[in-house]
């Protein structure tokens, strides 16, 4: 400490050390200050003398914890506990009207089990994707194979997830191309969600979309990449590429994708078609119930919200998410959607979604955003 700065506490030094009847003494002689200027105006040093009294307490009670070993315990409503997920899910995958089946999808409930037990990893921990193929099958299944591994083994992982996502989905992409007995033209979407504690990491390049079902609202978790949509759009078009009636360079209706390597340039170089994921990170808490994830076959029929309102109906019934991702799928169909399908649902607890109830007001009646939410949803299903 540097001579001649002072440092004095800013509360009264008790005589003697601190004890119970210290304290008690220094509030009854505070008090009978007050009670000789009640009359008047109020002190000016009135405050400071509440603050004498606090803070002589708050050190009567620390220096106990030090000398006598007693703890001074807090209220059990001051401490609140950190939600951490209970993780079950279901999937279900449909080739729908088309003539094959180019949909790939993961679903590890057990991420440390998964990866061994030597594995630095924060538990609970997950990983689930959905690769939506195109041009044939070779690009999904080779992402679907690859890329938790591509993850795990990144030099940022698991201290910067983030960086070692984006760059396991660039390393995915390079390492296809050099398969020479695979077909680099084929290509894929990637949609993948990374759990770990409370902690929810979404990745996505293309059309495949990620949805948070919270307490019946719809929280998007991903963006569709479109080459229509504005931001895919510039930088498309700042790269040289083009758009013909929603297609990228007249061939791709995605903005974003694995593989076509037929579309690209040389590894690194910076081309329309781009490998790079979107990010989007949330922390979980008991709001949130379920997470839905979907190819664009889903979601060329179906709002995210429709899908929500539905899934927790349906969760409600009968808390099995892998049921629920069947009726998700049979819904699409009914609505004529004309790709494959694939539908995981991840569920964050143990329990069904319990039932809202929207308090009655006496005053006037209203019905709340969440409410608002669910009533879309109901009319946008039927």
């Amino acid at each position: 400490m540097a001579a001649g700065m002072d440092f004095s506490p800013p509360f009264t030094i008790i005589e003697g050390g601190y004890s119970k009847d210290n304290v008690a003494d220094m509030e009854r002689e505070n008090l009978d200050n007050v009670k000789q200027v009640s009359l008047g105006k109020p002190p000016r040093h009135l405050s400071v003398m509440r603050h004498c009294v606090s803070s002589a307490r708050l050190i009567a009670e620390a220096n106990l914890e030090l000398d006598v070993g007693i703890v001074v315990h807090k209220s059990s409503s001051d401490e609140k506990t950190e939600f951490l997920p209970v993780l079950r899910s279901g999937s279900c995958a449909e080739i729908g009207p088309k003539q094959y089946m180019e949909d790939e999808h993961i679903c590890i409930d057990d991420l440390i089990g998964y990866l061994g037990a030597t594995a630095e990893f924060p538990s609970p921990g997950a990983f689930y994707g959905v690769f939506d193929g195109h041009g044939g099958t070779d690009a999904a299944i080779f992402i679907r194979k690859n890329i938790l591994k591509f993850i795990v083994e990144d030099s940022h992982f698991p201290i910067c997830v983030e960086k070692a996502i984006k760059n396991a989905f660039l390393k995915a992409d390079y390492a296809f191309a050099d398969v020479s007995s695979l077909d680099i033209s084929s290509g894929t979407t990637a949609l993948t969600a990374l759990i770990f504690g409370r902690t929810l990491i979404i990745a996505n390049a293309g059309d495949c979309r990620a949805v948070l079902g919270r307490r019946g609202r719809a929280i998007e978790m991903s963006k569709d990449h479109k080459p229509n949509c504005t931001s895919e759009r510039l930088r498309i078009e700042k790269l040289g590429g083009v758009i013909y009636d929603g297609y990228l360079n007249g061939q791709l209706s995605v903005a974003r994708a694995l593989g076509d390597w037929h579309m690209k340039g040389p590894k690194g170089s910076a081309c329309p078609l781009s490998a790079e994921p979107e990010l989007q990170e949330t922390d979980l808490t008991e709001e949130d119930e379920f997470l839905i994830m979907g190819c664009d076959g889903l979601w060329d029929v179906m709002s995210s919200q429709c899908a929500v309102t539905m899934a927790r109906k349906e969760l409600m019934l009968h808390n099995d998410p892998e049921r629920c991702s069947r009726e998700l799928v049979r819904e699409a169909l009914k609505r004529n959607t004309c790709d494959n399908l694939t539908v995981i649902v991840v569920c964050f607890s143990a329990d069904p979604p319990p039932r809202i109830e929207i308090p009655q007001s006496r005053v006037r009646r209203s019905i709340s955003a969440e409410g608002l939410n669910l009533l879309k949803g109901v009319l946008d299903s039927n």
